[in-house]
């Protein structure tokens, strides 16, 4: 037999499983051991949720009674540090299985009767905003016990960040958390993709396309929270690229009330047909931001970089354009000028490279700001594949960001530079006025009545009093001539 069909042995198999129990399980196992075991991976996933940083304890399958019913959570984290003690019960989820609340509510009462701190879930579901629980639960519940979620995407997220960008300080340590990682990034795992918009996608994909899509229609909320939902997995899979935290870029407001950030995206679909969000990277120029046109079919990403503060205007185009060599000629350049109102000039990368000065409407007026753009398709189709929406608004994110954000730099000016001062001169009449001053070789800049034509000496002093200007070897001869004893009066 030859030995490519040879399968290489793995400490979390996913040969075996049968269903979905038994893929839950063996996640669930898979994921709470390695926690336990690789201190800096547990570590960055419990910090967030309020545990301490001591040494996490993981328990699969623990009963507990409720009533007269016996339940069986999935698993159950402790963490002690001193006097203190934090404990969770896990509930989880793999595949396309969906967290249920009745469920959720019953650990939560659990959770208050054995005094735990909290209960943490993990799934496939991917909330709008972090933060927030996928599943709607009674919030008098949750008084005085917490609920967290961890979507699947965001445990591998971690994981790659951990071992391959962060570090992990034993080498063996480290091959266990590379081992979960290929566990759940096999297809048999569970920990699937984002890779659905939801069943109201067509229907109000449709309404858009057609005008007839109302901000009260029930639809338009769901297709809203799911496209929040594709920035946000589309942040984590960035992040894991580049080796950093990439997340959504949300108001304050927003964050404290995702209703407004739902109710803006239904109004930005009804009346301009778009959905509309950015990301923030971080050190990067700007928010990178994204445009899906329904009614167009395009998607289009966009970062704003302010002009330099110095130089002209052709100037501060070159400066832009150095910048941009890898990027396309479709590459749309928009130029702001100081105090404008409304849009300003754009043209195309190509024109702008033949002739810089295209993007200056007015060389009185002072740019402001660049707006670098690129439009590319928008697949229309629910889920993944060729024409999925999904896929060409992640490759799209993924090639403006390749391709021109991470070349782009903020300005900055130059620092100032020393002035040089005036070199000593070998031989200098001991005179008060011959004392060094900033002034020295600054004739230039000085009125002509003020300067001597002839002289190396100025005429007045630094308190504007008139003084001697005749030369030394004129001095001794005046008063040989005036003899002892004679001043300038008595003649």
């Amino acid at each position: 037999m030859a030995e490519e069909s040879w399968h290489q042995a793995r400490l979390i198999p996913t040969s075996g499983i049968s269903g979905a129990d038994e893929q839950e399980r063996r996640a669930t196992s898979a994921l709470l051991a390695v926690m336990s075991s690789v201190r800096e991976f547990g570590r960055v996933l419990t910090q967030p949720i309020g545990a301490p940083a001591g040494q996490l304890e993981t328990y699969i399958e623990v009963p507990f009674y409720l009533g007269e019913r016996r339940l069986y959570p999935d698993g159950l984290l402790r963490a002690r540090r001193g006097q203190k003690e934090w404990t969770a019960l896990v509930e989880v989820k793999t595949g396309v299985n969906a967290l249920e609340a009745e469920q959720l509510e019953a650990y939560l009462d659990i959770a208050r009767e054995q005094g735990f701190d909290a209960v943490v879930t993990i799934s496939n579901e991917i909330p709008a905003v972090a933060g927030l629980h996928p599943t709607k639960v009674d919030k008098r519940k949750l008084k005085r016990v917490a609920l967290h979620h961890w979507s699947w995407s965001m445990v591998l997220a971690e994981a790659v960040l951990q071992k391959e960008h962060r570090g992990v300080a034993d080498p063996d340590q480290a091959w266990i958390l590379g081992e979960l990682i290929r566990y759940l990034e096999h297809p048999r795992s569970g920990a699937l993709q984002f890779d659905d918009m939801g069943p109201s996608w067509v229907t109000t994909r449709e309404a858009v396309a057609s005008g007839t899509l109302r901000p009260g229609d029930k639809c338009a909320p769901e297709v809203a929270a799911r496209f929040d939902a594709l920035l946000r997995y589309v942040s984590l899979q960035l992040g894991r690229k580049l080796g950093d935290d990439v997340t959504p870029a949300l108001s304050r407001k927003e964050l404290a009330e995702p209703e407004l950030r739902s109710q803006s995206l239904v109004q930005s679909m009804s009346t301009q047909g778009t959905l509309q969000g950015s990301i923030n990277i971080p050190n990067a120029v700007g928010p990178l931001g994204v445009t899906a046109d329904l009614r167009a079919g395009t998607v289009t990403c966009h970062v704003d970089i302010a002009a330099p503060r110095d130089g002209r205007a052709t100037t501060r185009v070159n400066w832009l354009l150095r910048q941009l060599r890898h990027a396309p000629d479709s590459t749309r350049i928009e130029a702001f000028v100081m105090h404008g109102r409304g849009a300003g000039t754009a043209e195309l990368l190509r024109a702008v490279r033949d002739q810089p000065a295209v993007l200056i409407e007015d060389p009185k007026k002072e740019l402001r700001s660049f707006r670098v753009a690129l439009g590319s398709p928008l697949g229309s189709k629910r889920g993944r594949g060729r024409g999925s929406f999904i896929d060409s608004v992640e490759n799209a994110i993924d090639s403006f960001y390749g391709d021109i954000v991470q070349d782009l730099r903020a300005w900055t000016a130059a620092p100032p530079r020393l002035r040089e001062s005036p070199e000593q001169p070998e031989e200098r009449p001991s005179l008060t006025s011959t004392a060094l001053s900033s002034q020295d070789g600054a004739d230039s800049e000085q009125p002509p009545s003020q300067r001597a034509e002839d002289s190396e000496f100025s005429p007045t002093d630094g308190h504007n009093e008139p003084v001697d200007t005749e030369r030394p070897e004129q001095m001794a001869a005046s008063l040989a001539t005036d003899g002892p004893g004679t001043s300038e009066t008595s003649t």
